[in-house]
């Protein structure tokens, strides 16, 4: 991904969410929303939230293990991971001010 934005998959997904506060954007290419959200994550959210949280996404296309992992049912689902557990969740499209409150939140 562009943009400060880390495309996860099942290789780099454990490892990046195991310290600190990470954003996953649970997507997929089909999924009319989830286009929608990619830009306020690169736009809004990474430089509002750099140096203090990671955002990253994570295409449950190619990667339907997690998917079923974290009961990702409905797209785009947004988890917010501190030290590897998860601390908030969000289904549908967020505004950026939200995503940038909800890390703000947990930090």
């Amino acid at each position: 991904m562009a943009n400060g934005v880390i495309d996860l998959d099942m290789s780099n997904f454990e490892e990046t969410i195991a310290e600190g506060v990470v954003l996953v954007d649970f997507w997929a290419p089909w999924c009319g929303p989830c286009k929608m959200q990619t830009p306020i994550l690169e736009n809004q959210v990474v430089g509002a939230v750099e140096g203090k949280a990671v955002i990253a996404k994570l295409n449950v296309d190619d990667n339907r293990d997690l998917a079923v992992k974290y009961s990702v049912r409905s797209i785009p689902a947004i988890f917010i991971f501190k030290n590897g557990e998860i601390v908030k969740q969000l289904t549908g499209l967020q505004k950026g001010a939200d995503l940038i409150a909800a890390i703000e939140e947990v930090l």
